[in-house]
């Protein structure tokens, strides 16, 4: 049964395409079979990721190692039983078309809450959500006392992970990994930096979740985009100009993540 990964949280700009496109291609790279579902049906940014590389791996003339990017199957509504969700269906229905043919299943959320964000949560194995690091992002997370900087409570989103943790031990399922992923840190140790620091220390003790490190804010992602590339490509074909600092520091954050997940039977050695 292939492990599923869901990549997730309920606010956008957090990162969520650019880490799902690196581990999704880290782990192709890494020999594993890798489906993909994107459940932003109507932006589908990791669609535009995979048509971008394949649209370079043509006019590059190279076969880069790449997930198998798969849509929602439509479902015919005369099939629905009474009651019952469309899109969870068609979630289904995908998922069982993968499961035993792929080591890891990647679900990209959208960064809103959606029927079918709800359901994938439910069905993570591993619960990658990447946070900005900023109390306006952490507030998806928690609640924040405004004097103390005490976490006085779980927001919304830590909620509907707990539920979706419910729902998984009501069926037998394993525990999910959960694991936050501090993105665009600061490269000095600022005040507020420590401030973030202490407090997602305190509430993964509280809600249970792991801390990853992620990537620091870097114009190389945006031009990676466009081309269909990740970090890990680049030693294939390279970048316009030089491989410089900034391009290496980047390849090792993401080694250091791609450990942190601590995913079954992955072996990092990008």
């Amino acid at each position: 049964m292939a492990h599923i990964i869901v990549v997730g949280n309920e606010k956008g700009g957090a990162g969520k395409s650019t880490v799902s496109m690196h581990v999704a291609t880290s782990l192709s790279r890494l020999g594993h079979r890798v489906g993909v579902l994107d459940l932003d049906l109507r932006q589908q940014t990791f669609g535009r990721f995979i048509e971008n590389r394949k649209v370079t791996m043509e006019r590059e003339g190279k076969d880069l190692p790449t997930p198998e990017y798969h849509d929602l199957p439509d479902v015919d509504p005369a099939e629905l039983k009474d009651g019952e969700n469309p899109y969870d269906r068609r979630l289904a229905m995908a998922i069982a078309s993968l499961e035993h043919s792929q080591d890891f299943i990647l679900i990209d959320c959208p960064g809103s809450h959606t029927r079918l964000s709800q359901v994938a949560h439910s069905l993570a194995d591993t619960l990658v959500t990447p946070l900005n690091d900023s109390f306006v992002d952490f507030d998806l997370l928690a609640h924040i006392d405004p004097t103390s900087s005490k976490v006085t409570g779980p927001s919304v989103y830590s909620e509907m992970v707990w539920n979706a943790r419910q729902l998984r031990a009501k069926a037998g399922l394993k525990p999910m990994d959960w694991v936050v992923v501090r993105n665009r840190l600061g490269a000095q140790m600022m005040h507020n930096k420590k401030k973030m620091g202490d407090a997602i220390d305190e509430l993964s003790r509280r809600i249970g979740f792991r801390v990853a490190p992620g990537f620091n804010e870097r114009v190389i992602f945006r031009e990676l985009f466009t081309r269909g590339l990740t970090l890990l490509d680049l030693r294939d074909i390279g970048v316009l100009g030089q491989m410089n600092i900034s391009n290496v520091a980047a390849r090792q954050e993401l080694r250091e993540l791609m450990k942190a997940l601590n995913l079954p039977g992955v072996e990092v050695k990008i």
